[in-house]
């Protein structure tokens, strides 16, 4: 059976997250610890207790998401001890760090260090109010490349870009960028009977605006040390699997700036044979995708002890 392992990204917080497999869990609970250990301060108050409002921050839900789906799979790995490595893995923007961490590539301790400091280079990279994203649906890949290079143009004069950041499902993608050009370029979405809606995020995050915290994950990822993958990660920004330790942080840097490529990735590990999936950490955002993306791969979603205790059994299945 080939199968694969997704973790989330930004947007998968909530206040609790975790919580009964914490309780259940002493592997679980170690890795909070850990993360704790690591950043010099409680993450696991913040997850469990909140508030909502730190937890949101970008710099705080980074290493909570990290931290908790890395928590969620030494559980599994507690549950489920003759676990086989999976064909796969893959996480969404941030998830690809809580993939690293399960492949074995990053220490957890580095992990949630090198996303609290992703976190905060990329609040600080733009103004608030200064960049925008938003969620464009019935347009065509293409079409709605092609609206941003023009309205990039249009507004260049002015430090207008947008680009496509999320290549999220057929017919949803989002769009990032200065605050001016999404808007324009949710217009013309709109008049090509499109939908845009705007999301509420703190930072346009996946353009060319954050290349200034690109450069600082650059600095970061170079005091790390990469270690052996014991299974390859299929990369956000070119939706290819990679097994290279010489090739990750530059990856990882990439992805700052660039589109994260998750439909195209779905696919290609359909093609490659996947038939099973653990979406590994809170929410459910994955499982929704993927039924959007590569319908013939089943998912399931691993957020409580419940799905916990249903990992062996539908591995089987």
């Amino acid at each position: 059976m080939h199968t694969a392992w997704l973790f989330p990204g930004q947007g998968a917080q909530s206040v609790g997250m975790g919580k009964d497999v914490l309780d259940a869990s002493p592997a679980a609970r170690d890795v909070l610890a850990r993360a704790d250990e690591a950043l010099g301060e409680s993450l696991t108050r913040l997850v469990l207790e909140g508030p909502e409002e730190a937890l949101t921050l970008t710099a705080n839900a980074q290493p909570a998401i990290v931290a908790v789906s890395c928590a969620i799979l030494a559980a599994i790995r507690e549950r489920v001890p003759q676990l086989a490595a999976p064909t796969f893995a893959a996480g969404h923007s941030l998830g690809e760090y809580s993939a690293l961490v399960a492949a074995g590539a990053l220490t957890l301790e580095d992990a949630v260090r090198l996303v609290r400091t992703r976190g905060r280079a990329m609040q600080e990279a733009v103004a608030p109010g200064a960049g925008a994203m938003a969620a464009i649906m019935g347009v065509a890949p293409d079409r709605l490349e092609a609206i941003c290079a023009e309205v990039t143009a249009e507004t260049a004069a002015n430090g207008g870009v947008v680009s496509c950041a999320n290549f999220n499902a057929p017919g949803q993608i989002v769009i990032a960028g200065s605050a001016a050009a999404v808007a324009r370029a949710s217009e013309l979405a709109n008049a090509e009977k499109g939908k845009a809606i705007a999301l509420k995020v703190s930072a346009p995050f996946h353009c060319t605006l954050m290349a200034p915290a690109a450069r600082v994950v650059e600095t970061e990822l170079a005091k790390v040390q990469i270690l052996p993958l014991a299974f390859p990660i299929v990369a956000n920004v070119d939706a290819q699997p990679n097994q290279d330790t010489a090739r990750v942080k530059d990856l990882l840097v990439r992805q700052v700036t660039g589109s994260v490529r998750w439909e195209q990735a779905m696919v290609l590990m359909k093609e490659r044979g996947v038939t099973h999936a653990l979406e590994i950490g809170p929410g459910k955002v994955l499982a929704g995708l993927a039924k959007r993306c590569a319908k013939e791969i089943k998912v399931l979603s691993v957020l409580d002890v419940a799905a916990l205790d249903g990992v062996a059994a539908f591995l089987a299945s």
